[in-house]
């Protein structure tokens, strides 16, 4: 399923708004701010477009697919990333994340529209 094909009702900041803030949007971009504390999952949600993310904190987490099958485990990539650190993604289908590190995992995404 391609990222216009997933259901509006999945975006993240209506999924899992206790995880995804709106900071800023325009015609352009959206601005948002991913805030999950230690032990927290969040529910399953779209991210519909490729985005530069920076790292404010960071903790382990693993990503589940809608099934609950695990896509990734961030203790598997083999190092931790560091605060200020920027990061790419392309569009993420739906997922949900559990931070399964002893610190909040926060990230603000600037997604191009």
């Amino acid at each position: 399923m391609q990222p216009e094909q997933w259901p509006p009702e999945l975006d993240a900041l209506i999924a899992a708004p206790e995880h995804h803030k709106l900071l800023f949007e325009n015609e352009r971009v959206r601005v948002i701010d991913a805030n999950i504390p230690a032990g927290q999952m969040t529910a399953v949600h779209t991210h519909r477009f490729a985005a530069s993310h920076i790292v404010v904190s960071w903790s382990d987490f693993i990503r589940y697919d809608a099934g609950g099958n695990v896509l990734l485990d961030s203790r598997s990539l083999g190092k931790s990333v560091s605060t200020h650190t920027a990061l790419w993604s392309e569009p993420l289908g739906p997922h949900a994340l559990k931070n399964v590190g002893g610190q909040e995992l926060h990230i603000i995404s600037v997604e191009l529209k």
